[in-house]
Protein backbone atom coordinates (compact mmCIF):
# COMPACT_ATOMS: atom_id res chain seq x y z
CA UNK A 1 0.00 0.00 0.00
CA UNK A 2 1.39 3.40 -0.95
CA UNK A 3 1.84 6.35 1.40
CA UNK A 4 3.13 9.89 1.68
CA UNK A 5 5.76 11.45 3.88
CA UNK A 6 4.85 15.09 4.48
CA UNK A 7 6.18 18.13 6.29
CA UNK A 8 3.94 20.91 7.57
CA UNK A 9 5.08 24.34 8.70
CA UNK A 10 3.01 25.41 11.68
CA UNK A 11 1.97 29.00 12.40
CA UNK A 12 4.71 29.26 15.05
CA UNK A 13 7.39 28.22 12.52
CA UNK A 14 7.78 24.68 13.87
CA UNK A 15 7.80 21.72 11.49
CA UNK A 16 5.58 18.68 11.81
CA UNK A 17 6.63 15.49 10.01
CA UNK A 18 4.06 12.80 9.35
CA UNK A 19 2.94 10.00 7.06
CA UNK A 20 -0.43 9.08 5.65
CA UNK A 21 -1.87 6.25 3.60
CA UNK A 22 -4.93 8.27 2.73
CA UNK A 23 -5.22 11.25 0.45
CA UNK A 24 -2.64 13.90 1.25
CA UNK A 25 -5.28 16.60 0.74
CA UNK A 26 -7.62 14.86 3.21
CA UNK A 27 -4.88 14.56 5.82
CA UNK A 28 -3.92 18.22 5.42
CA UNK A 29 -7.59 19.20 5.89
CA UNK A 30 -7.68 17.10 9.08
CA UNK A 31 -4.65 18.98 10.41
CA UNK A 32 -6.23 22.34 9.46
CA UNK A 33 -9.45 21.40 11.28
CA UNK A 34 -7.68 20.04 14.36
CA UNK A 35 -9.60 16.81 13.88
CA UNK A 36 -7.34 14.62 16.01
CA UNK A 37 -5.90 17.18 18.41
CA UNK A 38 -2.21 16.72 19.07
CA UNK A 39 0.80 18.75 18.00
CA UNK A 40 -0.65 20.72 15.10
CA UNK A 41 -4.07 21.41 16.65
CA UNK A 42 -2.71 24.34 18.68
CA UNK A 43 -0.37 25.51 15.92
CA UNK A 44 -2.86 26.18 13.13
CA UNK A 45 -2.98 27.15 10.40
CA UNK A 46 -0.43 24.80 8.90
CA UNK A 47 1.09 24.81 5.43
CA UNK A 48 2.24 21.81 3.44
CA UNK A 49 5.87 22.53 2.54
CA UNK A 50 7.08 19.10 1.39
CA UNK A 51 5.71 15.75 0.38
CA UNK A 52 7.08 12.58 -1.14
CA UNK A 53 5.21 9.52 -2.36
CA UNK A 54 6.37 6.02 -1.42
CA UNK A 55 5.13 2.77 -2.89
CA UNK A 56 5.26 1.08 0.52
CA UNK A 57 4.01 2.43 3.84
CA UNK A 58 7.04 0.88 5.55
CA UNK A 59 9.36 3.07 3.46
CA UNK A 60 7.36 6.20 4.28
CA UNK A 61 7.49 5.40 8.00
CA UNK A 62 11.25 4.77 7.83
CA UNK A 63 11.73 8.12 6.06
CA UNK A 64 9.56 9.85 8.69
CA UNK A 65 11.70 8.47 11.51
CA UNK A 66 14.85 9.53 9.69
CA UNK A 67 13.71 13.10 9.01
CA UNK A 68 12.36 13.56 12.54
CA UNK A 69 15.93 13.01 13.78
CA UNK A 70 17.36 15.75 11.58
CA UNK A 71 18.27 19.25 12.67
CA UNK A 72 16.12 22.10 11.36
CA UNK A 73 18.78 23.17 8.86
CA UNK A 74 18.77 19.74 7.24
CA UNK A 75 14.95 19.59 7.15
CA UNK A 76 14.91 22.97 5.42
CA UNK A 77 17.38 21.75 2.79
CA UNK A 78 15.03 18.84 2.06
CA UNK A 79 12.08 21.23 1.85
CA UNK A 80 14.01 23.40 -0.63
CA UNK A 81 14.84 20.29 -2.67
CA UNK A 82 18.55 20.85 -2.09
CA UNK A 83 19.39 17.16 -1.62
CA UNK A 84 23.03 17.66 -2.61
CA UNK A 85 23.79 19.38 0.72
CA UNK A 86 22.16 16.75 2.93
CA UNK A 87 25.37 14.76 3.48
CA UNK A 88 27.26 17.88 4.55
CA UNK A 89 24.52 18.67 7.07
CA UNK A 90 24.71 15.27 8.73
CA UNK A 91 25.45 15.39 12.46
CA UNK A 92 28.17 12.76 12.25
CA UNK A 93 30.25 12.50 9.14
CA UNK A 94 29.10 12.34 5.59
CA UNK A 95 26.98 9.69 3.96
CA UNK A 96 24.83 9.33 0.88
CA UNK A 97 21.37 10.85 1.26
CA UNK A 98 18.53 8.37 1.04
CA UNK A 99 16.29 11.00 -0.51
CA UNK A 100 16.19 11.67 -4.18
CA UNK A 101 14.06 14.36 -5.72
CA UNK A 102 11.01 12.65 -7.23
CA UNK A 103 10.21 13.42 -10.88
CA UNK A 104 7.46 15.86 -9.82
CA UNK A 105 9.79 17.73 -7.46
CA UNK A 106 8.15 16.21 -4.41
CA UNK A 107 7.38 19.49 -2.76
CA UNK A 108 4.77 22.15 -2.74
CA UNK A 109 4.31 25.27 -0.83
Amino acid sequence: MSAFLYILRCNDGAYYIGTTRSSLEKRLAEHQAGTFGGYTAKRRPVALVFHQHFDRIEDAIAAERQVKGWRREKKEALIRGDVTVLPSLAKRGSHKPSFETPPDGGSSG
